[in-house]
């Protein structure tokens, strides 16, 4: 992922540099658990944790650039790294990896990047969920038009809006944890998976070190299944992140104002047009949304691998492993961001609400006609009539109101006048239920 989308802590996750750290950890540990078996000496699973470990904990550019230079000899990364390893570990280096093939290092690491990945995700939708949550509480009542196929609706809340987007992000923070859960998992169980040269009692001391849990059956790979529900977790937390920006991209049309980012002092919305105040984070959260999901489909595609292991997963692994967290970490925080400074006009919210003379009450109407006795038919004959005379002549001349026209209309007149009208459609009809709806999505929160 370019800089331009990278958080420093979760690129981190994804450096070559912490890469190598995790795959020391991995032998170090499998060393120790050898040593107590009886495997390798207690004495050389020490000297490669001694001298070993400050040469992980230290790895610098040239020391990977030293690794690269190995592999251009070997065409193998884990061998690669090994053999710089031992240069400064000695003689003990030859107990190293004893019974274990690379997609134990391989496969282990990227479940521990994957679960740390996860965490800082998680973090970033719980941040999503409080400027939600927040601003959610802030206009529970503020009046706003509910839309359907872009079209007005009826009359809703602001804070309404915003909740059912934090009630979505709560089931992707479940979902996330779930994924974490779904690739925390440890293979070290040599080739083929049948730990022939290596105990399974080592699978199970790493996992337990690294807190990781046993992959049952790994063949030689852990299965790409669970990496396959990792992504498409993912995938599913973007689309609630493109879900609230466009609606924030609507909401800041100039013809609607209801919304719009923060317009920070200083800054340019065009080059040409001085005026312009333009959706630039939003618009760009939706770019990165469709990235994240795009990662989805190879890991999908990851699952069919050949027999016991082949390595057509890991060329997609190693692009979408780094690139899908980091641009999905950099988004959740530019959203939570863009919420926290979201800013909102009521006004606006209440001059559109009205906009269309009183037709987004018609429901009510209808329903207060067919309880004074007219038939739904023709109540919604009736309530049709006078919102389509409402609408077609909005601004023109002869233009008269929703209840205007209503009581032009004699089989409304006959059954409610003026007064009983403005009852039926009080607004505050509408939000009845509100706080009910508000503690149900807050609750425990």
């Amino acid at each position: 992922m370019v800089p331009r989308y990278s958080r420093p802590e979760m690129a981190a996750i994804w450096s070559p540099a912490e890469r190598y750290r995790i795959w020391f950890e991995i032998e170090a540990l499998a060393a120790e658990a050898m040593g107590e078996l009886g495997t390798i000496p207690k004495d050389a699973a020490r000297a490669i944790r001694e001298r070993g470990g400050p040469r992980a904990a230290a790895i610098s550019d040239a020391d990977v650039e030293r690794i690269d230079e190995i592999e251009r000899v070997t065409r193998h990364d884990v061998i690669a790294f090994l053999t710089w390893l031992g240069e400064g570990i000695g003689e003990e280096a030859r107990f190293m990896h004893q019974g274990m093939t690379s997609s134990d290092v391989l496969d282990t690491c990227l479940a521990v990047q994957m679960v740390r990945a996860a965490d800082l995700l998680i973090a970033g939708v719980e941040r999503v969920m409080a400027a939600l949550k927040a601003r959610a509480l802030e206009h529970a009542h503020t009046p706003t038009i509910g839309r359907s196929h872009g079209i007005h609706a009826e009359p809703t809340t602001f804070g309404l809006k915003l909740a059912g987007h934090y009630a979505e992000f709560a089931r992707n923070r479940e979902r996330l944890r779930a994924a974490r859960a779904e690739v925390a998992t440890c293979a070290i169980s040599g080739p083929v998976g049948t730990f022939a040269s290596v105990d399974p009692r080592v699978e199970a001391f790493v996992a337990g070190k690294l807190g990781l849990a046993v992959e049952p059956a790994s063949t030689q790979v852990i299965p790409r299944d669970r990496h396959a529900a990792f992504f498409a977790a993912l995938a599913v937390v973007a689309g609630g992140v493109e879900r609230l920006a466009t609606e924030v991209r609507h909401l800041q049309r100039s013809e609607v104002r209801e919304a719009e980012e923060f317009f920070h002092a200083g800054q340019k919305g065009s080059s040409a047009m001085p005026h312009k105040r333009n959706p630039v984070l939003s618009e760009n959260l939706t770019g990165l949304a469709r990235l994240v999901r795009g990662y989805c489909m190879p890991a999908l595609e990851n699952v069919a691998l050949w027999h016991e292991r082949d390595i057509s997963h890991s060329s997609v692994e190693r692009v979408i492993g780094p690139d899908a967290t980091i641009a999905l970490d950099f988004a959740l925080h530019r959203l939570a961001g863009m919420m926290e400074k979201l800013t909102i006009y009521p006004e606006r919210m209440t001059e559109n609400l009205e906009s269309l003379g009183g037709v987004v009450h018609s429901q009510k109407v209808l329903l207060a006609l067919t309880q004074a006795g007219l038939s739904r038919e023709e109540s919604y004959a009736a309530v049709q009539r006078a919102a389509m005379e409402t609408w077609t002549k909005l601004g023109k001349p002869d233009a008269r109101d929703f209840r205007a026209n209503l009581l032009t209309i004699p089989e409304v007149a006959a059954r409610m006048d003026a007064a009983a009208l403005e009852a039926a459609m009080d607004p505050k009809r509408d939000f009845r239920h509100v706080d009910t709806i508000l503690e149900r999505v807050f609750a425990g929160a």
